[in-house]
């Protein structure tokens, strides 16, 4: 089988698919994993052939995983497109940006059409597409069957020699990368019923589904809805957390605390808080895509999303809540030094795709601070062209902390040794610092403020 692109999703898509066994104990699968000839993608493929992750993560068993593949031989990737004839499934991983302009949302499909052409070009007949990419709902039956079809019209066979299916992606980078794709439910629809089979049978041999059973929906565009659903879901309840922490922290209440007794309700258990922002290449455009889809796909040119669409604003707008809560404590921040701990866009990730940081860096950087940059797991922050640091700078010519990011690295940080006799502002915008944590700095002599929670709360 084959992996048509290898970012975060598709890399370990691809290493979990390599891991998979038969009956008889044997990998059930050769996997080929295929980039574009640009400089990231021969990256992406120099280090899956060396054995090596091509993104950062703190998953010890993806990293082991791959290293098992390497070694049987059964995962390679390449540039080369040909190798889509060899395979019986192919399982697409292509990003699909969302941009903005005066009528509304948007999303460039030309190169995911490029992508699922090439497919209809290279793949023999009978074989299994499995879109994995979150797509505006529709996407497989007005794109991705016409797109295949007229490919295969060019090569003299029948429009439905291909079979198309859509289970949408549930990988979640951090400690459980790769449980998340193998123990945790899958949900999956086919075009045809025969393609509903074939890609039951095939996520069967990748998904422990004896524990995280199979759902199958009864067409592409209600499995394309389903991801879109959730993703906007959670965007709104996170960005419903945002006005309740502007109370508390105006209030002198700690949010915190009264999120911690509310999730004491199973009903209310996964309860969201207040934070730096969102980031990640989901719920800052998930949320838009009905509205993508309302429009170019169906012509529904007067349905609107205003819950989804606020959703997404809110979120976007939270990176300058810290700032404008920094700016408060220092008293303005033109010509401070700014130590921000953390960048990518949640905790023990590399992934810095729309991250929260970078709309905090570059407004702090406008207003004339000095913001120097931490992260554990980031080298370079390729969305803004500069290098992080990766050891961890001494407080001491800083006038502010900023905890953006509960990395282990943070969560875990002997503070007292660390500051050793600096008194910097501590801004915790996060939850990353507990309440003891933070009364700790106050009585070191630190001015110490936190998202979500009033004035020394």
């Amino acid at each position: 089988m084959c992996v048509q692109g290898l970012g975060f999703v598709g890399s370990a898509m691809a290493i979990a698919v390599a891991a998979a066994r038969g009956a008889d104990g044997m990998p059930a699968f050769n996997v080929i994993g295929v980039e574009l000839p640009t400089p990231e993608g021969r990256a992406k493929i120099a280090a899956i052939n060396a054995g090596r992750l091509p993104v950062a993560t703190t998953d010890e068993a993806l990293s082991s995983a791959l290293l098992d593949a390497h070694d049987r031989g059964n995962l390679i990737a390449t540039l080369d497109e040909d190798v889509y004839s060899l395979a019986s499934v192919a399982v697409v991983d292509v990003p699909l940006d969302v941009s903005q302009d005066d009528d509304g949302p948007t999303v460039a499909l030309d190169g995911f059409r490029s992508a699922i052409a090439t497919l209809g070009r290279m793949l023999r007949p009978g074989a299994l597409v499995i879109v994995e990419t979150t797509v505006p709902p529709g996407t497989s039956e007005k794109v991705v069957v016409p797109e295949l079809a007229a490919a295969l019209a060019e090569r003299g066979l029948p429009p439905d020699s291909l079979l198309v299916a859509h289970s949408y992606e549930r990988v979640m980078p951090g400690d459980l990368y790769l449980d998340s794709i193998v123990n945790f439910w899958r949900s999956y629809a086919g075009f045809t019923e025969e393609a509903a089979d074939a890609c039951e049978v095939f996520l069967t041999q990748v998904v422990n589904v004896e524990d995280y059973p199979l759902t199958r929906l009864s067409s592409t565009t209600a499995c394309e809805t389903a991801k879109v659903l959730e993703n906007s879901y959670r965007a709104t309840t996170i960005a419903l957390m945002e006005e309740w922490g502007r109370f508390a922290e105006a209030t002198g209440v700690d949010l915190f605390e009264v999120i911690s007794s509310i999730r004491r309700r199973p009903t209310h258990s996964n309860m969201r808080q207040p934070g730096f922002g969102v980031g990640g290449y989901c719920l800052t455009k998930d949320p838009l895509l009905g509205a993508v889809s309302a429009r170019a796909l169906f012509g529904l040119d007067a349905m609107d999303f205003p819950f989804s669409t606020l959703a997404v604003e809110t979120n976007r707008e939270m990176p300058l809540v810290t700032l404008r809560m920094l700016e408060s404590m220092l008293g303005g921040i033109e010509g401070k030094a700014v130590l921000l701990l953390g960048v990518s866009y949640r905790q023990d990730v590399a992934d810095t795709r729309y991250s929260p940081a970078e709309v905090f860096v570059r407004a702090a950087r406008d207003r004339g601070a000095s913001v120097t940059c931490h992260d554990p797991l980031v080298r370079h922050w390729s969305e803004l062209d500069v290098a992080v640091e990766t050891v961890l700078p001494s407080p001491d010519s800083f006038d502010a902390i900023v905890f953006a990011v509960p990395h282990r690295a943070y969560t875990t940080l002997e503070l007292g040794s660390w500051l050793n006799g600096s008194r910097p502002v501590v801004l915790d915008a996060n939850g990353v610092l507990s309440k003891e944590q933070q009364q700790f700095l106050r009585e070191l002599g630190c001015r110490v403020r936190s998202i979500g929670r009033g004035t020394d709360v």
